[in-house]
């Protein structure tokens, strides 16, 4: 295609809604309608849809609630255009669906006793402002049990007597998440039990009387703490464990059976975060995991206290041991299927416990495990839509010295075999930015690999969790760009590499990826083709001030407190829509429209300079969706126009198909 004919193509402006794809007869390109706004979009030939229908179409499924009297299980799954909520009576049975809501659901937790209804929350459009709502069994009604507004409720957690949920809520002034309890059969009953400053506090667990109430405070990814609430008195005191060196993260936490004790995970005076075992007071804690030199991730104690599952991340993957809670032995639980193992939770009055599992070429499905009997059960089959598993790239860990001479890791997948000669390259840049990427399905990324020969590398960049403590804080306040400095020595890596075309690399990332990808087009324009930015930040200054009252003081940890004329000076030099004039590639821009957490402002800011200094920009728009596209049909199209992004720009396909 000649110059002259791009640049026509990306005069037109599209404001498109969900994907429709006429007859060949009609049409040979797609045809989007009103919920999307598209500028400088190009058609996109119908092909591309159906081409990459192959790899669109695979499901997941993720356990949410055991039934608390039978051996049945409410899952996720999607079998339309957004997860919904599931029930299965047996392993391998029928996926009854039981939510039909436009937006998705994800949580459910069962009434405790008999369950006659379960709860779950949902948002609108992608705006996070959950509710809390009750679903009876019995007819299948649901009603709302929270105000409904503009407010975030959640985080459920049952009492002893199974009678009463305690719950986080914004209402009060939209910034603190304050606790409060609620009889959900009766909403009115919702009460203010402790209110408090910020927006980073949930509810962990009461203890075996229901005197007392376990609390956690996040205030950034190195910082958390833990408080005992007397629920009589109101008053509540820090029970965490904390170091006059550093600040400490303390996650999670459950009271012992007895009430004598309190099971949590903390990084005191270690590099990684360990299991410990603490006095209820807080006193005398005890390290229980010291031989694993890995994060743990989270725990579950059985409802008879005997037991925990936990889980460690070994070198990015989720690996599960089991604990006797008298003795304190673990030991891994070496019977299970290997994969990513996450969402674990004992089954009511039972050693068996659901878990999730997923790979490389296996999407996640649900599993059941029982500690007494040895016996691990499948119980979905999520379809992975025609694909082949052992067609599937499966990845490798790769390492590379940075700047400093820090090491820093990726995780590698290979374009298909069938593909000869240097491979272009993809970086896709993870958000967060505590985030990590681990060895996992990559759903229809696998079309890059197999359909395209494109190679994909998922770095970890100073920051990532899973790697020590020390690690985590290298990116933090003025230390932001160093991250983006490890993309360049990648860039190095990348030229050594006999396999990869180190003059195709496109560089994609969302939410802080989405920074990191704008932040590398200013800084290796030269040294790369083209870059994708979904819901990234472009200005953190503006970013700071637009995102949502609750989150504004613990992202301030994180990229530094522009209330600091130094720090605000610092962040609006290192901004990249205050150095655009150094991007000279094409950038693909992609938002949601209702996006709480970076806002459509930082989108339209990036979008409007690169338009005006005249650099090749693409701007996607979804009005029905958030912080990422979780409605099928967004994502599908989000996927045609990626690729046909990296077909114009990426491989010079254009006019050559």
């Amino acid at each position: 295609m000649q110059l002259s004919s791009i640049i026509r193509i990306c005069s037109l402006v599209f404001f498109v809604s969900a994907v429709t794809i006429l007859n060949a007869q009609e049409s040979n390109t797609l045809k989007p309608a009103e919920n999307f706004i598209a500028k400088n979009i190009p058609e996109i030939p119908a092909k591309i849809a159906a081409d990459l229908s192959l790899y669109t179409e695979t499901r997941s499924a993720a356990p949410r609630a055991w039934h608390p009297k039978k051996r049945e299980i409410i899952i996720t799954t999607r079998f339309g255009n957004t997860n919904q909520l599931h029930y299965v009576k047996d392993p391998g049975g029928a996926r009854t669906q039981l939510t039909f809501f436009s937006e998705q659901v994800t949580s459910a937790t069962f009434e405790p006793v008999n369950g006659d209804y379960f709860l779950f929350t949902k948002d609108i459009d992608g705006n996070e402002f959950y509710q809390i709502f009750r679903y009876d069994m019995a007819d299948g009604k649901v009603t709302l049990l929270t105000d409904g507004g503009r407010t975030q409720n959640g985080g459920m957690v049952w009492n002893k007597a199974k009678n009463l949920i305690a719950f986080t809520s914004t209402k009060r002034n939209g910034a603190d998440r304050d606790i409060y309890t609620m009889d959900p059969k009766d909403p009115s009953t919702t009460k203010l039990l402790l209110e408090v400053k910020g927006g980073g506090w949930g509810v962990m667990d009461w203890s075996t009387d229901d005197t007392k109430m376990l609390i956690a405070e996040y205030k950034s990814i190195n910082e958390s703490n833990i408080y005992v609430l007397d629920i009589a008195s109101g008053k509540f005191n820090i029970v965490s464990p904390t170091s006059k060196k550093e600040v400490v993260a303390n996650v999670g936490g459950r009271f012992s059976r007895d009430g004598k004790y309190i099971f949590t995970v903390t990084d005191k005076d270690n590099e990684f975060r360990k299991l410990g075992r603490m006095d209820v007071d807080g006193k005398n804690l005890t390290i229980l995991s010291k031989d694993i030199n890995w994060d743990i991730n989270g725990m579950e104690l059985s409802e008879d206290g005997g037991h925990m599952i936990f889980t460690a991340n070994e070198r990015g993957m989720n690996v599960a041991y089991l604990m006797n809670t008298e003795t304190l032995e673990y030991g891994k639980l070496a019977s299970l299927p290997m994969g990513q193992i996450s969402s674990t939770e004992w089954r009511p009055g039972t050693k068996e416990f659901f878990f999730t599992l997923s790979s490389a070429r296996s999407t996640s499905d649900v599993y059941t495990h029982n500690i007494e009997t040895g016996v691990t059960e499948r119980w979905t089959y999520s379809e992975l839509g025609g694909i082949v598993p052992e067609t599937l790239s499966e990845p490798s860990i790769i390492t590379w010295k940075s700047f400093d001479g820090k090491e820093i890791s990726g995780i590698y997948y290979k374009a298909n075999e069938k593909f000869e000669g240097k491979r272009p390259v993809i970086i896709n840049i993870h958000g967060g930015p505590e985030s990590q990427s681990s060895p996992r399905f990559l759903g229809r990324s696998n079309y890059y690999l197999n359909e395209l020969g494109v190679s994909i590398i998922y770095p970890n960049v100073r920051g990532s969790n899973g790697f020590g403590k020390s690690f985590l804080k290298l990116d933090n306040g003025f230390l932001r760009e160093n991250s983006v400095f490890d993309i360049g020595a990648l860039l190095d890596w990348i030229a050594t590499q006999p396999d990869l075309d180190t003059t195709r690399i496109m560089v994609m990332g969302g939410s802080y990826g989405g920074y990191m990808s704008l932040a590398c087009a200013v800084h290796y324009s030269s040294r790369l083709k083209c870059a994708v930015d979904v819901v990234g930040i472009s200005n953190f200054n503006t970013f700071l001030k637009n995102t949502e009252d609750y989150r504004r003081d613990l992202r301030r940890v994180e990229y530094g407190d522009e209330q600091d004329p130094k720090m605000y000076a610092h962040l609006e030099k290192i901004s990249p829509n205050n150095n655009a004039q150094k991007i000279k590639i094409p950038l693909f821009i992609i938002q949601g429209g209702n996006d709480p957490r970076v806002p459509r402002t930082e989108a339209e800011q990036m979008f409007n300079v690169l338009q005006e200094q005249g650099t090749p920009v693409w701007y996607l728009e979804a009005k029905d969706e958030g912080h990422g596209f979780r409605k099928k049909d967004n994502a599908d199209f989000m996927s045609y126009t990626i690729v046909e992004f990296m077909k114009t720009y990426l491989l010079d396909q254009v006019g050559n198909e």
